[in-house]
């Protein structure tokens, strides 16, 4: 394994690869030397992500699957366990914004939705990844947060809930790993030059937003069997770890 290529012979999972942060991951990841398994719903996307990671001198395995779909998750576990028999890197990077509207004017599925895809969804990748990551030499899970999970902003409830939720996963995640040779990690990137966030915050000038690729970079190290920070969220912003609580 070469320094260029820390993550050779390694297998990496990223959902939501099709575009955003999960496709600048999953192409630095690709480049680290990491074989990625790309799950997205938008086929396109991940065809682009291929030829890119093929470019790069890695390869990919597509999987063209809405992370709401459980058994589809499983399935996916069952073909690594049969393939690779272990799993190296596990990126829960998938997530909705869903409606941004007071709590009381919310639907139903608006709400279900949300909560399906930003935490259920991730609870059964850690409930069906778990024995894969445990049988790689270091396997680290990151999963991607927002600050409006601590920041109870106005309008923001469902996406707030809902990630909050996941801080609680990965805490609780990373606690029953502490024995292991897993090491799981929160990172919350802030505000980024993305279509989710744009979709949010139309008025916000994207230019001056970090892209991407600069997230991404941040976010590599995490996925390395160096890094030993357990249970932690990492700021972007603030470029460090914190302990929980959150900071502001």
């Amino acid at each position: 394994m070469s320094e260029s290529k820390p993550l050779a012979g390694s297998i990496a999972l990223v959902t939501g690869a099709s575009r955003g942060i999960g496709a600048a991951l999953a192409l630095q990841l690709a480049q680290a030397g990491a074989h990625i398994v790309a799950i997205a719903r938008t086929v396109g996307g991940l065809e682009e992500l291929d030829d890119k990671i093929n470019a790069a001198g890695s390869t990919a395995t597509l999987v063209p699957l809405d992370v709401k779909d459980s058994d589809g998750i499983a399935r996916l576990a069952l073909a690594l366990n049969e393939r690779y028999q272990k799993l190296d890197v596990l990126i829960g990077n998938a997530g909705i914004l869903g409606v941004l509207s007071p709590l009381g004017h919310i639907e139903p599925k608006a709400w279900n939705d949300i909560l399906a895809v930003n935490v259920t969804a991730n609870w059964q990748l850690v409930r069906t990844m778990d024995p894969l990551l445990k049988r790689a030499p270091a396997g680290r899970a990151v999963f991607i947060t927002s600050g409006l999970s601590w920041l109870a902003k106005p309008y923001c409830g469902a996406y707030a809930v809902s990630k909050a939720g996941l801080d609680m996963l990965a805490r609780t995640y990373a606690n029953e790993c502490a024995l292991s040779n897993v090491r799981v990690n929160l990172f919350n990137p802030g505000p980024t030059a993305t279509r989710m966030y744009k979709s949010g915050w139309p008025g916000v000038d994207q230019s001056t937003l970090p892209t991407p690729e600069d997230v991404a970079t941040a976010i590599v190290p995490l996925c390395l069997a160096d890094c030993q920070e357990n249970g932690k969220l990492y700021q972007f912003a603030a470029k460090k770890f914190f302990e929980f609580h959150a900071p502001s």
